[in-house]
């Protein structure tokens, strides 16, 4: 399927894109008009840009049916100020009845039930319930486009957080089992960012990896190791010496699989590459290495 933007309505390239660029974290964005009155949104289109400056940036974009703008936006560049919370799946359901269009000057905390609480450098409320907001001042806002579904790019610099120490582990970083955050999908869809959707992966290794074209072609090609396999196997900065490789050889389950195969070549190396996925699988990436090597 090949989509030119050109060929297809508004409409659907916004399903399109939205369904395939995913999760995207929720700015749960605050804002107060020139009278004060508050406002309160979610958008997908967000996320952190910088750490010096601290830098959020997301896009209230214009209405794709009327193309009207958001009072996000219009608040945002009447008083240059927001405060942006992190979405959970706690409040997941009044995040998403906060996104009901009403009418301008309803207050949105009040509609979903939410807690509205000061915030002290600027004047929007943060949401009491949301475990980290950013106070920000409005740095820019880059306008896209003028027609329905064009992006507002507002440039948000930190100059305030609130983190609840709830979420903290012992090291005092954040704990995602304890954020328990949500993240936009397309359609009606949310992804919840706890429970088996989290899994850790090693950074690559400071010294370069030898890399996936490295690996020897009867690793590379196997039918039992996949992508992500080869991927954590490259990630290696030298192999294991041949005098690691025999030594290795005598231990008990894969001096029984030389022996059990010895005449079985084809056999001898699915085992052995079913073996070295279980190591891989337990992040022993050396195991792995001194496994495979066994049949090369």
């Amino acid at each position: 399927m090949k989509v030119d933007p050109k060929d297809i309505s508004t409409p659907e390239l916004h399903g399109l894109l939205l369904g395939t660029i995913g999760p995207r974290p929720i700015a749960f964005a605050s804002t107060v008009d020139g009278e004060g009155n508050v406002n309160l949104s979610p958008f997908s289109f967000f996320n952190v840009f910088s750490a010096n400056p601290p830098m959020l940036i997301f896009s209230p974009a214009r209405r794709v049916r009327d193309n009207t703008q958001k009072h996000t936006l219009e608040n945002a560049m009447e008083t240059r100020e927001v405060v942006i919370s992190v979405v959970t799946h706690e409040i997941v359901e009044q995040m998403s009845l906060s996104s009901t269009e009403y009418g301008k000057g309803v207050n949105e905390f009040v509609k979903s039930g939410l807690t509205e609480v000061p915030s002290e450098r600027v004047k929007p409320p943060r949401v009491g319930e949301s475990p980290a907001s950013y106070e920000c001042v409005v740095r820019d806002i880059i306008h896209l486009g003028y027609e329905g579904g064009a992006g507002n790019l507002i440039l948000c610099e930190v100059v305030l957080a609130h983190i609840d120490e709830a979420i903290l582990d012992a090291n005092g970083k954040p704990d995602p089992f304890k954020t328990d955050l949500v993240g936009r999908m397309g359609g009606d869809w949310y992804s919840r960012a706890n429970g088996a959707a989290l899994f850790t992966l090693p950074k690559p290794i400071r010294n370069k990896g030898i890399g996936v074209d490295k690996i020897p072609t009867s690793i590379r090609e196997s039918t039992i190791l996949t992508g992500n396999n080869l991927g954590r196997l490259g990630n290696i900065a030298t192999l294991p010496t041949t005098e690691a490789v025999e030594e290795f050889a005598k231990t008990p389950e894969i001096e029984d699989l030389l022996l059990r195969f010895r005449n079985d070549f084809e056999s001898l190396e699915y085992h052995l590459h079913q073996k070295a996925q279980e190591f891989l699988n337990e992040n022993q990436v050396y195991q792995a290495w001194l496994t495979l090597l066994q049949a090369v």
